[in-house]
């Protein structure tokens, strides 16, 4: 791989200053400074994520959020929509508070995972598209925060009695229990509460990523992304 010239500073929050010069692509995505770089912007993306998830109004209204609602929950709320507006927007609502509960849960979790990442994850992060960082992130969370999150996202929608009031307003729709594996009038909480939690986590991972392409430019552009 062809040399570069580089200059790189950090200023951490010790104020310390790193600085690397005339290294090469593969030698910075084997380096502790390398490391730090790619570490830094996913502790970035992980506390906006949980910024966002602590605060019910910002959860609400975040694009990318929405963007990861699964389909059969998208599906769902189709029906819904016909059928009981208003319950759609409280469905919403209670997915919002529970996010609220999964922070304190999420955050270890990711932390974890980004302070064990190694040379070889940052060397593929160096060597991938631009949002590579959170990819593999996500490959090495995913499952474990879907199955922690879930028992108390579904404490939380049982709390609100959602799932009984949605088989009320949709008593002899044979979509709902097709789609979340309850009977032909029936859904199942379970189900329910799955698939919110792969929304709460995927839009988790959808504002890292987000964070991750935004400041791919002056934080990884020195090490050629």
């Amino acid at each position: 791989m062809k040399k570069y010239i580089i200059a790189i500073a950090l200023v951490f929050g010790t104020g310390a200053v790193i600085t690397s010069t005339l290294q090469s692509c593969s030698s910075i995505a084997t380096s502790d400074l390398g490391l730090a770089v790619i570490k830094r912007v996913l502790l970035g993306g992980i506390n906006k994520g949980m910024n966002i998830y602590g605060n019910k109004e910002a959860f609400l209204q975040n694009n990318l959020v929405d963007k990861a609602l699964p389909k059969q929950l998208r599906d769902i709320n189709s029906t819904l929509e016909k059928i009981a507006p208003s319950l759609v927007a409280k469905e919403r609502e209670y997915i919002a508070d529970a996010a609220v509960y999964t922070v304190n849960i999420s955050r270890p979790i990711l932390e974890s995972a980004v302070n064990s990442l190694n040379a070889q994850d940052v060397s593929r992060i160096i060597q991938g598209e631009k949002g590579t960082a959170t990819l593999i992130l996500k490959e090495k969370t995913s499952q474990q925060l879907v199955a922690a999150i879930a028992p108390r996202v579904e404490q939380e929608l049982n709390k609100y009695g959602i799932v009984k009031t949605i088989n009320t307003a949709l008593s002899g729709s044979n979509l709902l229990g097709s789609l979340l594996g309850g009977s032909k009038s029936n859904v199942n909480a379970g189900g329910l509460s799955m698939l919110a939690s792969e929304q709460i986590v995927d839009g988790l991972f959808n504002i890292i990523e987000d964070h991750e392409k935004q400041n791919s430019a002056s934080l990884l552009g020195p090490l050629g992304k």
